[in-house]
C-alpha cells in the first residue's frame, strides 16, 4: 500500500508553480485563492480533529468538500455568490491535483462536477450625472491632500478603472501631452489604453508637479506618505468624500467600483457602442458589458412610452411605434 501524500508540498506547488509561475496570476488573485484554500484546510483539520501539518491528500474527500460548501453558507452566512467563487478556486485546485496525481482522478472528477448555484446578477449601482457633478464640486480645493483626492476621483470616473488598476498606476503609464491617455494593467495581465479628459490630465499634471522629490517613471501616481495607495486606502478616500451620496432606499453604497459602473452607464447614455465600452473597461466577456445596457433607465423609459396602449377616444387605433422598429424589438428581447 502506498504511503499517504502530505498535503503541504502539493498546496505549495499549486501556488508557487501553477498559479504564480505558469498562470502568472496577479497578487490579488493569488490572495483570493489563498483565503479559500486556508478556509478549506482549517475546515478539514477541524473535521478530522488533527493539526494542519498532518493533513494528507487522501483527506480531501468529496464529502468534505460538499460539507465545506454547506459550512460557508450555513455557518459563515456567505452569499451563494461567495460560495461560487470559493468553489471555482477549489475546482482549479483539484484540476491541478488530477494532473499531478492521476490516481486521484475519480475523486477529482466528482468534485469538478459540483455545480455552482444560480444567482441573480447584482443590481448595478451608479451615480447620475448631477450626483457626479455634485461630488466633484464638493471636493476640497485646499489642503495637503486635496489635489491627490481630486485627481484620484476624477481618474476613477474618467477611466472606469478597477481599484487595483488605480493602485498600480505608475507615472510611466501616463501620457499627459496634447492627447492625454493612461495605460491600465488589468485582469489577465492585459493592458489597455484609456483617453483622459483635459481636466483629468491637468489635475494629474499638477499633482505630479507638486511632488517632492520629483517622481520617477516607476513612481506610483497615487500615494500616501510616499508609499503607493493600497486598495483599502483608495476605498477610504472615496468613502470620505462620497458617503453622503449613499442611498438607503436602493442599498447604494458608494465605493471605488461605483465609479466604474458610473463611467460605463454615462458612456452608454452618450451613445457609445457596447463594444467601445467593453474595450474601455477591459471586459474579456461581452456579456459583462451588456449588464450596463440593462440598467440604462432613459432607454427603458423610451421603450415604455413606445409600448403605451393607443388612446382610441379621439380616433382609430394606431400601431404602436415599437412594433415597426426592428432594432427596438431586438433590444427589448435582450432584456
Amino acid at each position: 500500500m502506498s504511503q499517504p501524500q502530505p498535503l503541504g508540498p502539493i498546496v505549495q506547488s499549486f501556488f508557487e508553480d501553477h498559479l504564480i509561475t505558469i498562470r502568472g496570476l496577479r497578487p490579488a488573485s493569488v490572495r483570493s485563492y489563498r483565503d479559500t484554500i486556508r478556509l478549506l484546510l482549517l475546515f478539514i483539520a477541524a473535521d478530522k480533529r488533527c493539526k494542519l501539518t498532518r493533513l494528507t491528500l487522501e483527506d480531501l474527500t468529496f464529502e468534505r468538500i460538499t460539507g465545506f460548501l454547506r459550512y460557508l453558507e450555513q455557518d459563515r452566512g456567505n452569499h451563494a455568490r461567495t460560495r461560487n467563487q470559493r468553489l471555482a478556486a477549489i475546482h482549479n485546485l483539484f484540476e491541478y491535483i488530477a494532473c499531478r496525481s492521476p490516481e486521484t482522478l475519480a475523486t477529482c472528477q466528482r468534485i469538478a462536477a459540483i455545480p455552482t448555484k444560480r444567482v441573480a446578477p447584482p443590481e448595478t449601482r451608479f451615480l447620475e450625472r448631477d450626483e457626479t457633478q455634485q461630488l466633484l464640486a464638493s471636493l476640497p480645493s485646499t489642503g495637503r491632500l486635496a489635489l491627490r483626492d481630486r485627481a484620484l476621483i476624477l481618474f476613477l470616473y474618467n477611466t472606469g478603472a478597477r481599484v487595483q488598476e488605480a493602485a498600480d498606476l505608475r507615472v510611466e503609464h501616463l501620457d499627459l501631452s496634447e492627447h492625454p491617455r493612461a495605460r491600465l494593467h488589468g485582469k489577465g495581465d492585459k493592458w489597455r489604453t484609456c483617453p483622459l479628459w483635459q481636466q483629468t490630465a491637468r489635475t494629474l499634471q499638477q499633482l505630479l508637479e507638486t511632488r517632492d522629490p520629483p517622481p520617477t517613471p516607476a513612481t506610483a501616481v497615487f500615494t500616501a506618505n510616499g508609499q503607493p495607495l493600497t486598495r483599502f486606502g483608495i476605498y477610504k478616500i472615496v468613502r470620505r468624500h462620497a458617503a453622503s451620496l449613499d442611498d438607503p432606499r436602493t442599498s447604494r453604497h458608494v465605493s471605488p467600483h461605483t465609479f466604474r459602473h458610473t463611467a460605463a452607464v454615462h458612456l452608454l447614455e452618450a451613445g457609445n457602442e457596447v463594444n467601445v465600452i467593453r474595450g474601455w473597461l477591459g471586459h474579456a466577456d461581452l456579456t459583462t458589458t451588456n449588464r450596463y445596457a440593462e440598467i440604462n433607465t432613459k432607454a427603458k423609459q423610451q421603450a415604455l412610452l413606445a409600448t403605451e396602449p393607443p388612446d382610441t377616444s379621439e380616433g382609430p387605433r394606431t400601431t404602436p411605434i415599437w412594433r415597426s422598429d426592428e432594432r427596438l424589438l431586438n433590444w427589448l428581447a435582450s432584456l
